[in-house]
């Protein structure tokens, strides 16, 4: 994973960046996407030290302040710029813990309120929509055994991706035997290959039934696999092609929806139902409950428009 930081402009030696790549893969258990985009992150911040003739093992505070308000004021997004923070935190804690530096340069250094924006989530009757669109493939009479199978395994995936609120690595690398639907809840593999235990509701449970018994034989094609869910001919399905069969079961009701899209509706309307963050919290798979605080002012809007409704005074005279 050298090649990773390759021509970075960097003070860090190959054997330093080569432990750096393995601490985050073994050590923190983060995916190669990450470790791909932390790489690309740090050494842009390596390129705005180089530009003013410091070094990423003598950075300071005032360095990283600096790069994030330059991020900024290029319009970078609020969640872009938390990320490279977050490469930047990983890789002095290692520098730290490795002795090569005396003072982490990323300590204490705030994340702009800008971060806090609530995830885009769909509304019910939008979310309702997409969850329907496979089923009207199939009510449609589609053409083949295949496509039937194919529409079965689509309205599973969508059913399981709202229900559990499961991140598209999540789904696309979920194993058969974490389907336990006797029991009514499935096992997730998460970042840092976290195991949680997300429950299923009866949409979810039948989906799933339904595709395990009519579509994942014909998909499978005689061919063994671990995968719950699979690509025509045993294949392990991309994240793209994930993305592109949520995009399109989307189309009817008007918004370009992603996967990541049907997560925070999954949290953002159990909050709205009075859910409490802890438990949002769990099935999320959220490390910290600040993350998941994100979804608090829902809560807080349903208080307000509940009060307005029932309080004596709450509407003026």
């Amino acid at each position: 994973m050298i090649n990773l930081f390759y021509r970075m402009p960097s003070d860090l030696t190959d054997s330093e960046l080569r432990s750096f790549t393995e601490y985050l893969s073994v050590e923190r258990g983060l995916a190669k996407t990450t470790i791909d985009a932390y790489a690309t992150d740090i050494r842009q911040f390596a390129e705005f030290l180089r530009k003013r003739g410091g070094r990423l093992l003598k950075a300071r505070r005032r360095d990283v302040r600096e790069f994030v308000q330059q991020l900024f004021s290029h319009q970078a997004v609020g969640r872009s710029v938390a990320r490279k923070l977050s490469a930047l935190r990983h890789l002095y804690r290692f520098l730290l813990l490795d002795r090569e530096i005396d003072q982490d340069p990323t300590l204490d250094i705030e994340s702009p309120h800008s971060w806090k924006i609530l995830p885009k989530a769909l509304t019910r009757d939008e979310m309702e929509s997409i969850l329907a669109a496979p089923s009207a493939r199939i009510e449609a009479k589609v053409n083949s055994k295949l496509s039937a199978a194919l529409a079965l395994r689509d309205r599973a995936m969508l059913e399981v991706l709202y229900a559990g609120a499961l991140r598209v690595s999540e789904i696309t690398n979920a194993k058969l035997q974490d389907a336990k639907l006797d029991a009514r809840y499935m096992l997730v593999r998460g970042k840092g290959d976290k195991e949680r235990v997300v429950p299923l509701g009866k949409s979810a449970q039948h989906a799933l039934r339904e595709y395990l018994v009519n579509a994942r034989p014909r998909l499978s094609a005689g061919k063994g696999s671990p995968l719950l869910f699979l690509a025509y001919g045993s294949h392990k399905l991309t994240r793209q092609r994930v993305w592109q069969m949520v995009r399109a079961a989307s189309a009817s009701s008007g918004r370009a929806a992603s996967p990541h899209m049907l997560r925070h509706s999954c949290a953002t309307h159990m909050v709205e139902n009075g859910a409490d963050l802890r438990t949002v919290q769990t099935i999320l798979g959220h490390a910290d409950i600040s993350t998941t605080q994100v979804y608090t002012h829902v809560a807080l809007d349903r208080l307000r428009t509940v009060y307005q409704k029932h309080h004596p005074r709450a509407k003026a005279r």
